[in-house]
């Protein structure tokens, strides 16, 4: 979502005649976007800004904002701690950036985080032909925001505020867009996307907000001529239905990769996590998704050092790992956040630092090991995939095929696989970080 929230600030930029610096020595306005889930990240925003004063002060007129999700914690208090920044804007108003810019090159320094429930907030300019994507063929599309679930350890519901969703028509009419300029795959976005449009359907006012289930909207959405993906990020296990298990077995373009975040496989921490699920629960809808779409590749968030986990919910928390078979996961250590009941439990029931790291360790361990066995036993088969750019190995193009594994070419002729291309190939070896696969001739209609 913070990436998305960047590009579309950028676009706004561009519409109101700025032009994107090559890097931040060039530029006369730099804006960090924040993320606040954990605290490092919240920690290195603090540490960049107070580099950003040299920044600052080397030219004059430069400005500086900061935007996101720690802008909308903080508001006007990081006006107050760091003079160099010129200006704030939560997670609601994008819109106002550049109009803050403009005001701000002028000496007026402000801070925006006002909670706006308007779908005003939604309706963005087209993609501004200078606008430069990191994979041209790959676009994020917005479905919904905010989030009313309450889990004890997260601070999203705080920073993003309360779930909205956009009206069905506008994000048709986004995907036509995104499909006429070259887009191939489109990710749905919310902080829980599968609980687009549940809140208008529980006060029976879909129709009047134009919101359809997530499952019909993803069918539909599936038809938009020159759309061959589509994914949706991140899902809430609570908010699976029959019909969304069922669109992975019926709706081709549905990529055949779930990112499930389970944060733990203890039922007593899961409870201490308001997770609203239990571990059989989840092992359930696997078992219902896997049925539906044998193939499909699950990945989840993983956290470890909750408070009051003891050896026993962690050793519960591996053997899910083990009996979900996740290709990958993002796992982290609990870290406590302003405001959270789970931070306030720190202070009684943390778990030492040294064991939460022993235990983030051996999660990481165990999921390296089952990885690299997904990725070997992929060797031989044949996938397709989206072509982003060069890989971090060197000339060579990259990309993700339909399980969002990583896949690097063989061939060392970047420019025959531009950027946004989909290429047929055969996986002829594993590493456990990502694939290689040699290309092969376009597979026939």
């Amino acid at each position: 979502m913070n990436v998305h929230d960047s590009e579309k600030v950028e676009n706004l930029l561009l519409h109101h005649g700025y032009l994107a610096a090559r890097d931040a020595d060039e530029a006369d306005l730099l804006i960090v976007n924040t993320c606040s889930i954990r605290d490092k990240a919240e920690q290195r925003l603090y540490s960049d800004l107070g580099l950003l004063r040299a920044w600052k002060t080397a030219l004059p007129g430069r400005v500086l904002g900061v935007g996101g999700c720690v802008a909308q914690q903080e508001g006007d208090r990081l006006l107050r701690r760091f003079p160099q920044v010129d200006f704030v804007f939560g997670t609601h108003n994008l819109r106002l950036v550049p109009a803050l810019a403009r005001a701000a090159g002028e000496g007026e320094r402000a801070a925006h985080t006002e909670e706006r429930r308007s779908l005003e907030r939604f309706e963005l300019p087209v993609p501004h032909p200078e606008l430069a994507r990191k994979n041209p063929g790959r676009a994020y599309l917005t479905v919904m925001e905010g989030c009313d679930m309450f889990c004890s350890f997260c601070i999203v519901p705080r920073t993003r505020g309360r779930e909205i969703s956009r009206p069905a028509e506008a994000i048709l009419r986004e995907a036509e867009t995104l499909a006429r300029g070259g887009v191939r795959e489109l990710v749905l976005l919310g902080q829980t996307v599968n609980a687009y449009g549940r809140q208008d359907a529980r006060r029976a006012s879909a129709k009047a907000h134009g919101t359809l289930p997530f499952a019909q909207l993803v069918r539909q959405l599936a038809e938009t001529p020159g759309i061959s993906r589509i994914r949706y990020t991140s899902p809430h296990p609570v908010f699976f239905d029959d019909d969304l298990v069922a669109a992975h077995a019926f709706v081709p373009e549905l990529c055949p990769h779930i990112h499930l975040p389970v944060q733990s496989g203890s039922d007593a921490v899961l409870g201490a996590m308001r997770r609203r699920y239990a571990r059989a629960d989840y092992l359930r809808l696997v078992d219902g998704l896997r049925n539906a779409r044998p193939d499909l590749a699950l990945t989840s968030d993983l956290i470890v050092g909750f408070p009051g986990e003891t050896d026993r919910d962690f050793e519960d928390t591996l053997s899910l790992v083990r009996e979900a078979g996740f290709v990958d996961s993002y796992s982290f250590k609990y870290s406590p956040r302003p405001g959270t009941p789970a931070g306030a439990l720190e202070l009684t029931e943390g778990v030492p630092e040294a064991v939460k790291q022993s235990r983030l360790e051996a999660l990481q361990d165990l999921q390296r090991g089952l990885t690299l066995a997904a990725h070997r036993a992929r060797v031989g088969t044949r996938t397709e995939i989206l072509v982003e750019g060069e890989s971090r190995r060197g000339a060579q193009p990259a990309g993700r095929d339909p399980y969002h594994r990583v896949v690097n070419l063989t061939t060392s002729s970047p420019s025959a696989f531009p950027a946004g291309s989909l290429v047929p190939v055969q996986i002829v070896e594993a590493t456990p970080h990502s694939l290689l696969a040699e290309p092969l001739a376009p597979l026939p209609d």
